[in-house]
């Protein structure tokens, strides 16, 4: 290793040192800023085919497979959530290792601690999933993706909500709370634009009315918009930590 004014060798040598606060809202942002760009393009430059409905009916916006599945939206979203996903697995072992050190003691909590970081690690592969093979190229596998992103983001965020329950309980802070209260407010909305959305899109396979679809595809938003939410109060959660990059400390040979 190379020595330098970043400290002693004996310590390793910093390379990058970023506070988690800003790292988290980064690594959000860049799904946020994706989806919206990829919405604008589809309503402008391709508006026909992305709210084309197989029945003929008016819609009047496209849904999030419609509206990433072209090009070039498609690049634009794949090229945010690759940037954006190698940072996700990292936080999800992050909290585990949070988890592991709050629920030491505690088994049940351990058990769901594992669960939470299965789950956390199955909705980023599904989102990759269904990024990277759009319904336009092979429907089966971007369903199948879509529903392990569903699924597994409403199962991790409810065992997050019951964790910090439990956390609020016996570890109280003001950015705890301020934490806790915010998961639970944005896992019920969540799950509740997913029934919605559900229902618009039942609807619409079954009668085939005018703008129903939209209403679906608003819902979707929603559902979308409020898990970036929910990962962003890691924001309070790890507010004081920063993350580092060092490489590893020099062996001495005597």
């Amino acid at each position: 290793m190379l020595q330098g004014p970043y400290g002693d060798p004996d310590q390793g040598r910093l390379l990058i040192r970023l506070p988690f606060k800003i790292f988290t809202v980064a690594t959000v942002l860049l799904p946020v800023t994706g989806f919206i760009a990829c919405i604008i393009v589809s309503l402008i430059y391709h508006y026909e085919d992305t709210t084309h409905a197989h029945c003929k009916v008016s819609n009047y916006l496209p849904s999030i497979s419609s509206a990433i599945s072209r090009v070039p939206e498609r690049y634009i979203w794949r090229g945010c959530i690759g940037l954006h996903s190698a940072p996700r697995y990292l936080v999800a072992f992050a909290y585990f290792s949070f988890y592991r050190s709050r629920f030491a003691n505690r088994l049940l909590e351990l058990l769901l601690s594992g669960l939470a970081l299965l789950c956390s690690l199955a909705e980023n592969t599904g989102l990759v999933m269904l990024t990277y093979v759009s319904s336009t190229e092979t429907y089966s596998v971007h369903k199948y993706g879509f529903i392990t992103f569903i699924g597994s983001s409403l199962v991790h965020m409810l065992i997050t909500c019951r964790l910090w329950y439990v956390i609020k309980r016996h570890y109280v802070s003001p950015e705890e709370v301020t934490s806790y209260r915010w998961k639970l407010r944005l896992f019920l909305f969540n799950i509740s634009c997913c029934v919605i959305a559900a229902y618009f899109f039942r609807r619409h396979n079954k009668y085939c009315e005018a703008g129903i679809y939209s209403l679906f595809a608003a819902f979707e938003y929603l559902v979308v918009f409020s898990n970036m939410a929910f990962h962003m109060t890691a924001f309070w959660d790890f507010g004081s930590k920063e993350v580092t990059v060092a490489t590893p400390p020099e062996d001495k040979r005597y």
